[in-house]
């Protein structure tokens, strides 16, 4: 029963999609205040007492301005493929981030998996922005 079991569980779970917004570490952007970077242009991490629920993810604040911003129109500070490295999604598939490896591009925030994996997402910007935006949302499910 045990292996019937794992048989018809097991392809399901390889199948599965990963959630609309990443939350690797419990909370949007690994805790950082997405607005901070439109704001201040910097990463901030957030805190527990600022915090906001939007697309079914925990999202922090440095401050209750920002968040009140973010609630006023999350699609504006929110990070572009749901917060997961642009550059993967560009490949047509998702991972993780580093806070600190971000970029703002027409006023949209991209974040990568690291600052090695940033030196290459610069080298063609707008054509791995154009790859990541067909990929997306389907890159979930991969």
């Amino acid at each position: 029963m045990r292996l019937l079991f794992l048989a018809l569980f097991l392809p399901a779970l390889a199948f599965a999609q990963k959630a609309p917004i990443n939350t690797e570490s419990g909370a949007a952007i690994r805790g950082y205040d997405p607005v901070a970077y439109h704001r201040e242009l910097q990463p901030v991490k957030g805190s527990e007492q600022f915090t906001a629920e939007w697309n079914g993810a925990t999202w922090r604040f440095a401050s209750a301005r920002n968040r009140d911003l973010f609630k006023a129109n999350p699609e504006k500070y929110a990070p572009q493929y749901g917060g997961y490295c642009a550059y993967g999604v560009a490949g047509g598939y998702t991972v993780g981030i580093d806070p600190q490896a971000w970029s703002l591009v027409e006023g949209k925030l991209f974040l990568n998996y690291s600052p090695g994996v940033q030196a290459s997402w610069k080298k063609d910007v707008p054509g791995y922005i154009r790859k990541a935006d067909a990929n997306w949302p389907a890159a979930l499910g991969r």
